[in-house]
This record gives C-alpha cells, structure tokens and sequence, in this order.
C-alpha cells in the first residue's frame, strides 16, 4: 500500500513540474501553407509516425492525420494548447488517429517517431539535437520550420514565402 500511495505522489508531483513549468516558447501557429510544405518535405506517408514537439494547437499532427491517416502525437507543456490541439482533432474527426499530451518535451519519449516536427527556438533545436540524434531510429525525419541545428547541416533547406523550413534524416550509427 505504501508503495501505491509513493507512485500516486510521485505521479502527481511530475505532473505539477510540468504544469507549474512555463512554456520556452511564446505560442505563435504555423502557418497552414507550411505545414503543407513541412509533410511534404518530409515525404509522410502511410505508416508513418508523426511527433510534433511543441504542438501548439495541434496542426500538424492533425493535418498528418487528415491527410495521410497516420498516428500522430502532439507534446506541449501548456494545458491550453493541449485542450485547443484536442478539439481541433475532435473538430476533423481525427481523435481516434491523434493523441496530445502535456509534457515536457525535453523528458517525453518519442523513440518510436519516423517523423519528427518542430517550431522551437534556435537555442532549443540545439538542445535537443543530441537526444534526437541518440534515440531516433536512423531514416527518421526531422523537419523544423524557421530554425536549423547548428553545424548539422540540413538535407534539404527549403524558402517560401519568407519562411525556411529545414529537413534532417538521422543517420546510420
């Protein structure tokens, strides 16, 4: 009994980490044009699964569902952009194809990702570049609008209409 009444204590204090956690980003969508472009440049197709750390209100990965009826996940640290993201499945009947969660991106696991999506800051790309490069399987795709990763050079860059967005395929180890 004990140990149930510690999990349940840890359980709860985790989750008020991450719900006492400020977002590192200010919230700002991607446009839907290039969350076209981003699906594309990343050659989603069936079977494909899809992470998209710091989803917001869940665009893409409801846009990846609609369109090419994958699994998706959307992670974000604010409550709001998880309950927004959950309605906008609800709203395109993609619910049963998408799940969003409230965690830390940093500590969520994504391992099982053919495609990874991005809208973060420089400093966080960078952060976050040793861990994708690590528990990413390689031929996974990562796509970052706006932001690169350094000295890793991208494999395809890609401009429109003043935004660049950034495709990545994690090598061979």
């Amino acid at each position: 009994m004990r140990f149930l009444l510690a999990l349940v204590f840890l359980a709860g204090t985790a989750h008020a980490q991450v719900a006492s956690r400020t977002p590192d980003v200010v919230y700002v969508p991607t446009p839907q044009y290039v969350v076209d472009e981003m699906l594309r440049l990343a050659n989603v197709k069936p079977g494909d699964v899809l992470y998209d750390l710091g989803c917001g209100d869940g665009r893409i990965p409801v846009t990846a569902a609609m369109r090419h009826g994958i699994r998706a996940y959307g992670i974000d640290i604010d409550p709001e952009r998880i309950a927004e993201a959950n309605a906008n499945a609800s709203k395109y009947r993609v619910a049963h194809l998408v799940s969003f969660r409230q965690e830390d991106l940093f500590t969520t696991k994504f391992s099982d990702a053919s495609v990874v999506t991005l809208y973060l800051l420089p400093d966080l790309n960078l952060k976050l570049r040793a861990r994708l490069l690590a528990e990413l399987k390689p031929g996974t795709r990562i796509v970052s609008h706006q932001f690169d990763m350094g000295d890793w050079r991208p494999d395809r860059r890609v401009e429109l209409e003043g935004r660049t967005i950034y495709l990545w395929t994690v090598p061979r180890r």
